[in-house]
């Protein structure tokens, strides 16, 4: 297969940055400089990027004032007969997988991790006019399969989402920024997931938990785990490389307060500073081997094909204070949680135990 040119990759790029609202009408683009810098190019792959995008009416050049997206961009990207070709693409590779032999629930569980993975690497806070609701939370790809689903049944729903880990969550709620978050905090000093922090955080309020699934967490290593890793004590190693959620992240509290258990020294961790904001990512740097082991779920280790060692099983749960049970977007969500088939889908991923999804608790201070 012909590998594609660099120009192309650059203009896709800026493409998927109009679709997605990291760049608006009018936006100017980075400099040929700022670009070639980025891409480590030259300037003409760059102009020529930047003439095809020129080309589709998607940018326009200004003398003396750079390259800037046209006003009518995300018009042009979202016309019918693009979409047409979209649908048209899908049903192909659709029909390809089926005539491979695969069953239609495991292409939509392809898809979804697919679509999950893609999305931990590009920007998720863009909006859209059909936006309903607003997440803001940990990272999970059984809530991307859901909202996937909900969103191509009805063209009126959709969810902005943000994945800023488990406390990020509960803070965007906090200062109502968000209608709904993903958790999965586990408390130390109770030994309970979620609950505690809720009491601390929402004092004199009901809040909903809506058990998303139980997810199996561990140390995700290559597929012949070559480093002999077994546990979090193998972390100190000087030749293992280690991969870290961020502050805030429910994998990154649990993990912290292990090696606090444990006595291991954080700082002796190679690689304990390098940070990444989803489980997709801690797949994709043992994968691309930029690291040999990373904590996180078994669901994203089955996905990329990598082996995984179990530590422990935590709850992951949906966040929903009172005040936004009613919406019409929310109770879809929980309703769709009750649905046999979307909990097994999610239990053909990998790495859950749906025997609790959908189940609702209520928390209060």
């Amino acid at each position: 297969m012909a590998k594609t040119p660099l120009f192309q990759k650059i203009a896709e790029a800026v493409r998927q940055d109009i679709v997605f609202g990291s760049l608006l009408p009018d936006d100017d683009l980075p400099t040929v400089r700022e670009m070639a810098e980025k891409w480590q190019c030259a300037p003409g792959t760059v102009l020529r990027a930047y003439q095809i995008l020129a080309d589709q009416g998607l940018v326009n050049s200004r003398p003396g004032a750079g390259t800037h997206v046209t006003s009518d961009a995300t018009h042009s990207l979202r016309s019918p007969l693009r979409q047409a070709t979209l649908i048209n693409k899908t049903e192909a590779f659709l029909l390809q997988a089926i005539a491979a032999g695969y069953s239609e629930s495991e292409i939509e569980i392809a898809f979804s991790l697919a679509l999950d993975r893609y999305k931990s690497l590009t920007p998720q806070n863009a909006k859209t006019e059909h936006t309903t609701l607003k997440f803001i939370g940990s990272h999970d790809p059984a809530l991307t399969l859901l909202i996937s689903r909900l969103s191509g049944t009805d063209t009126n729903f959709a969810v902005d989402i943000t994945f800023a880990g488990s406390l990020g969550g509960l803070m965007a709620l906090v200062r109502k920024d968000a209608d709904f978050a993903g958790a999965h905090l586990w408390d130390e000093e109770t030994n309970q997931y979620n609950r505690p922090f809720i009491r601390r955080l929402f004092p004199g309020k009901r809040v909903a938990l809506v058990r998303l699934a139980n997810r199996n967490i561990g140390l995700i290593v290559q597929p012949d785990n070559p480093f002999s890793i077994k546990s979090l004590r193998d972390l100190v190693r000087p030749d293992v490389r280690f991969i870290n959620r961020q502050g805030g992240a429910g994998t990154r509290v649990w993990l912290d307060a292990q090696l606090k258990i444990n006595g291991i020294p954080a700082q002796k961790i190679n690689g304990y500073s390098n940070e990444v904001s989803s489980h997709a990512d801690i797949a994709g740097a043992v994968l691309e081997d930029k690291a040999d082991v990373g904590l996180g779920i078994e669901t994203a280790a089955l996905g990329y094909g990598l082996n995984f060692i179990p530590l422990t099983t935590e709850c992951y749960d949906l966040v929903i204070p009172q005040e936004n049970w009613g919406n019409d977007g929310i109770q879809r969500i929980v309703t769709a949680l009750r649905e046999p088939n979307l909990v097994e889908t999610i239990r053909l991923m990998g790495g859950y135990d749906t025997s609790s999804t959908g189940q609702v608790e209520w928390v209060s201070s």
